[in-house]
């Protein structure tokens, strides 16, 4: 019984050992980096980072690397964190609701999907659902495409087929679109997640360069019409840069000696 207890609380060290690393570091870390800074067999880290990402406290990016879970983002939306994201995002949420009048979310990728952390009513009364807390499949919603396309989320069970599971048709239109996404610096849903619907997202950066968030504003398709989207888009696009630099997110330019 003892040695059960001492094994016990070994593997509890051993994970709050790796999730340490994960908060200390400023990027996302592969196994190979964590094994070898822990010093771990690689089977033992492997099964406690699984055990971390299947409690949201650790995650996958698109490349598999690990980084702190959604939640552990949660916690800091609570104010409880040393970085509460919403309450640091909140000024430019105000300020594309005032410019838009529409619909404003901050989003997070989750393990699950796309997680709402924040956000702004529109100001018309025919508005949007108070989507906080809810959370929505990557591939029908323009916050979940940018999380795709930036590779910031893995497909379901790591499957592409699995985001357009009708035809492989399907999967390459999906797959231009990701690229489309990645090339003019926002993402669209035209009536995906649901009728009447229309919205544009764009990608919030972190210290390191990865997509750790992503703003969005929405509405119904009679006030944001097709001419609407490049304007609103290059609108998110700046407010977004503007809460990533605010995050610490240096541009490439910006950081060359």
């Amino acid at each position: 019984m003892t040695t059960t207890a001492s094994s016990g609380t070994q593997a509890i060290d051993r994970a709050a050992d790796l999730l340490l690393r994960l908060l200390d570091g400023d990027e996302a870390r592969t196994l190979g980096e964590l094994v070898d800074e822990s010093r771990l067999p690689k089977s033992t880290a492997s099964r406690l980072l699984r055990a971390l990402e299947r409690n949201g406290l650790a995650q996958r990016d698109g490349r598999g690397r690990f980084r702190p879970g959604p939640a552990l983002v949660r916690y800091a939306q609570r104010g409880a964190g040393a970085l509460d994201l919403a309450s640091v995002a909140q000024p430019h949420l105000q300020h594309l609701a005032d410019e838009t009048g529409e619909t404003v979310n901050l989003a997070v990728p989750s393990p699950l999907g796309v997680e709402i952390i924040a956000q702004i009513d529109s100001r018309f009364m025919l508005g949007g659902t108070n989507w906080v807390g809810m959370r929505v499949s990557p591939h029908a919603s323009a916050l979940g495409k940018v999380f795709l396309a930036h590779g910031a989320a893995p497909p379901p069970a790591g499957r592409l087929e699995q985001l357009a599971p009708r035809t492989i048709t399907d999967v390459v239109v999906l797959l231009e679109e990701l690229a489309t996404v990645r090339a003019r610096g926002f993402a669209v849903t035209d009536e995906e997640l649901e009728p009447g619907l229309i919205a544009v997202a764009a990608p919030v950066l972190g210290p390191s360069g990865g997509v750790i968030a992503a703003l969005s504003v929405s509405g119904p398709t009679f006030r944001i019409a097709q001419g609407d989207i490049v304007p609103l888009g290059a609108l998110v696009s700046d407010e977004a840069g503007r809460l990533s630099a605010r995050l610490g997110h240096r541009h490439h330019r910006e950081g060359a000696e």
